[in-house]
Parts: structure tokens; sequence; C-alpha cells
């Protein structure tokens, strides 16, 4: 259904275009689908009804199912990317799902046009049905279309989820027993508990099939461990594509995925494909995997190198044809269809919307810390996930009470004041004095204030103390980290509690950037700042 809203934007404008939407009965899918087209506004059409009535056209993302049923010329469009899937519980083994002969039928005078992504198909579906002749014209891939024209927003997508300067890496699963999720469902969170929060964001990309199957509420437990170290969990309509133009890395199965991501640029691709009767050899989506370096472990990851650049473009010419102008082409046929004159306005895909941030954000991490000459490296992993480092450091208020209780490093972030007239609240000062009287095992109090400086307290010590950031720019840009990360090392740097804290310039490195901020006493008006 996800396809079908993509190609629609042919018709937009046009008056004379009635739209309707039906949903072929048979598949364990379609309650997600027939959802999709809801949250768009779509009309839908009982499968009964849809069967009683003649159309002008119909359009369908599929063979499967008795589409024969239905009254009106159909036209057969692109499902997924390449063609390069087999299911071998269902139809012909070893054939490409969407070009079974399994499922065409060479009698079926219904189905005047197959519109394919690449020349190629067109030689695939002769094979599927020899003998016969059937219509075919390739128009390439609206849904690839739309990730191109979407690429100039990529730094959009990412100020949107909250990417800044981090690497974000993205997991993509198809569906069925060999996809990533099936074979290998740890995945996901081992990366979590390798990938410090400072220099990498994760996301995973789930084929709509397996969300339909498991439900949004199976699969949000099922990967309870990611989500809450802060992985995204991109919806299955556009979000993904859009995810997928944000994203640095691609870690992928052999789903449609890893064709789109590739053809947006040299990004690399990370094979994690365990392997199976599913994949076709010699398919544009083998050629990729066999040019990806592969993933055998989590912690191959930051090593995954010697990405196949070449053969990657190899792969995407021979999945995709007619790049930026699907529609249009589509367009062209769809209309001759009809009898139809276009309308005289160009026809361009419509641009992927900003996704949302992730659902939730770590608030505990365990924090492993190297003193280097004039700075202190810090890596901080989500509490739990990995071995315990130099210190845990909790945000007080945003996670599990037993955290708060050990934390070595506790720290809030300023709320904005709440609404009504009766508030009540605490300055900085008090709330850092009574974080060290409350929690005995706490070593340093301190608040993060909304312009990123941070007022702090240490066991043993009288002083609050200001810790301003400064500013970073590279390229003509501002990379601001967040100030938790700073905290943690001035906590490391202090060390002997019975040391008094000095005032100076606390650099911390996080991967390959450095960050400094100014530690000095806080001015008496500071202590008062609302928290």
């Amino acid at each position: 259904m996800y396809r079908l809203l993509d190609v629609l934007p042919v018709f937009e404008g046009d008056a004379r275009i009635s739209r309707r939407f039906t949903l072929v009965p048979g598949s364990e899918f379609g309650t997600d689908a027939l959802a999709a087209v809801t949250t768009a506004g779509g009309r839908t059409v009982p499968w009964q009804e849809a069967c009683e009535r003649r159309y002008d056209l119909i359009l369908t993302a599929s063979p499967k199912g008795e589409l024969q049923l239905l009254c009106g010329d159909r036209v057969l469009l692109p499902h997924g990317a390449g063609y390069g899937k087999a299911i071998p519980a269902e139809g012909t083994a070893n054939w490409a799902s969407g070009l079974d002969p399994a499922y065409l039928c060479p009698a079926d005078e219904r189905l005047v046009l197959h519109a394919l992504a690449h020349p190629a198909q067109v030689d695939q579906l002769r094979a599927a049905l020899p003998g016969a002749s059937p219509r075919a014209t390739v128009v390439g891939d609206p849904t690839l279309d739309r990730l191109l024209a979407s690429r100039p927003l990529r730094d959009d997508y990412r100020r949107a989820m909250g990417t800044g300067s981090r690497q974000l890496v993205v997991l993509a699963s198809t569906w069925g027993p060999e996809s990533l999720l099936r074979r290998r469902p740890g995945l996901p969170a081992e990366l979590a508990a390798q990938l410090p929060v400072d220099t990498h964001q994760l996301a995973l990309i789930v084929h709509p099939n397996e969300r339909s199957l498991l439900g949004e509420f199976e699969l949000a437990e099922r990967l309870a461990p990611a989500i809450s170290a802060g992985m995204m969990l991109p919806a299955g309509h556009e979000e993904w594509a859009s995810v997928l133009v944000a994203a640095d890395v691609l870690v992928t199965d052999h789903g449609s995925a890893a064709l789109y991501f590739a053809a947006l640029g040299d990004r690399p691709v990370v094979n994690a494909y365990a392997g199976g009767r599913e994949l076709i050899p010699g398919s544009p989506i083998d050629v990729l995997l066999s040019a990806a370096p592969r993933l055998s472990r989590a912690t191959d990851l930051s090593e995954a190198a010697g990405y196949d650049r070449h053969t990657a473009r190899r792969a995407v010419r021979a999945a995709f044809a007619e790049q930026g102008r699907s529609l249009a082409r589509l367009r062209e046929e769809l209309y001759a269809l009809l009898g139809l004159a276009p309308l005289p306005d160009p026809v361009r895909p419509r641009l992927l919307p900003r996704p949302a941030p992730p659902a939730r954000v770590p608030a505990a991490f365990d924090v492993h810390v190297r003193s280097e000459p004039s700075a202190v490296r810090v890596q901080r992993i989500p509490a739990g996930l990995g071995p315990a480092g130099h210190h845990l450091a909790v945000q007080h208020g945003a996670t599990a009470e037993h955290f708060v209780r050990t934390a070595g490093l506790l720290y809030r972030r300023a709320d904005p004041p709440a609404p009504g007239p009766y508030q009540e609240g605490w300055t900085a000062g008090a709330w850092t004095a009574f974080a060290l009287a409350e929690y005995a095992g706490c070593a340093t109090a301190a608040v993060i204030l909304p312009d990123g400086a941070c007022l702090l307290r240490r066991r043993g010590d009288d002083t609050l103390w200001a810790l301003r950031p400064a500013p970073r720019l590279r390229d003509g840009r501002i990379v601001r980290t967040d100030p938790a990360a700073l905290l943690s090392a001035v906590h490391a740097a202090s060390g002997d509690l019975r040391k008094p804290l000095k005032a100076g310039t606390v650099t911390c490195r996080l991967g390959n950037d450095s960050f400094r901020a100014t530690l000095a006493p806080a001015e008496p008006a500071e202590a008062e700042r609302p928290v």
C-alpha cells in the first residue's frame, strides 16, 4: 500500500480522477496497510463492494491474490528494489517475489501493463512467461526518486532527530525467516552496548510486513533494551526513508533498503545477512552485499572497512533506471491507458517528512574514562548494557531510583517554568547541596541550565562551581555536545575527593572531537538560578 501512496502524485491536481483503495483478502499483513491509507486520509472500499464495481484503471503493487475478481484494466507497479528475494515457502523456488510465474497468468488480458524499474526486469518477466508477450515498460522507481529528491534535506532530518555531528548507524531488516531481526534479534542491543552515545546514534528500519505481523507493542517490547538506549524505530511509511537519507552507514540483511541507501551516494553498507535460500544469486542486492564488509559480531562494526564502491555502483545501475523521471514516465503511461490528456504542470516527487526524535533518551550511563595529555577521554554507554565504567552518571528524575542511589555523578536538567500561577522549585545552589546530602553515593551533583552551562558541587567542597562550554566551530557550523558528558570529564579529572577543584579549562574528548569548557566559582546570582 505504501508503494501506491508513492505513485499517486501522478494524478495530483486532477479533478477528473477519483481515487479509492481496497485490500485484497488473504494477506496476514493487511491491517497496517489499511491503517496507512486511513492515516493519509484515503477513502477505502470493502473488498466485496470493490468486486461489484467497475474501474477505469486498477493499480497494484503485487500480483498476489484474486485480483481477477476486480473489474477493470490493471497495472502492476514496481515493488521493492532489484527483485532479489525469493520466498521458498510460497510460489516457485529461486524466482524473485513479484516476478514469480506462479502469480503471473499469461492469459490475464486485464493485466495491461507491467511497470518495471529496469530493462533487465523486462527480460526476467519474459523468462517467467515463456511464449507470452506481456506488455512491459521501464518507468523507474518512484520510491527511489522520493529519496533522491529529498537528499538536500539531509541536515534538516538529522537536526530533527537530534543527531548532531554523531555518526548515524542504521540497521535495516526485511521480513521473513532470514531477516536480520529473525536471525540476529539481539544485534540492536549489542550495538547499543558498543557505540558510545556521544559519537553514535542508532536507528532500526523494520519492513512493514514484520511490523504488521508482530504489532507495534510486541515489536517495541522485543527491542526495549535498544530503544531505552536511544535507538530510533522510524515508522514504516515515509519516515524510514527520511532516516535512510540521514544515515552515515547501513547495517543490512538482503532487503531492498540496502539498494535504496546505496543509490543515495557512497556511504558504506555493512553486510549482516546470515545466508539462506532467499537471496537470488547474481541479483543487484546479491552484488551489493558482495561489495560490503561482513559484520560477524557487533564489536566488528568499528573495524568494518573495505566497502567496494565500484561494485556497489554497479549494483545500483543494475537495479534502477530512469532515475528522477519515474513519475513523469508513469503519468505518461497511465494517462494513455485512461484515454486522458495529463495536466500541463510537471509532476515531481513529494519530499519526505522530517522524522520524529527518538522515543526515549537514556538517562543513566556507565562512563568509561581515560586520562590523556591535557584532556579526559569519555565514552558513555547506557547503563546495564555493558561492563561498569569509571563511574555511573545519572539524570535525576528521569530513570529508576536504583540508578540514582548508586550514581557517582548525579545531575538534573533545569525545567521550564510550570504553567499556572502557583509554582515552587529548587534553586541550583540548594538542589546540588540537597542531592549530596540525600544520596550518600553521589560525589558530584550538578544542574544543567538551558543555555548549556552547568552548576556543580563536589562532596566536601562548599563552593558552587560553574562549568561553561566554549563554542566549537567546524566548517562554519556550531557543534555542540551534551553538557552531561563534560560533567563526567570534570568528575573524572577531579579524582580524589580530598583535593579541591581548581579553576581552569577542562577538555573532554569524545571520539575524534574535543570540547572545552571553563571551570570557575559560580557567581552569587547563578546559585539562585531556578531549576
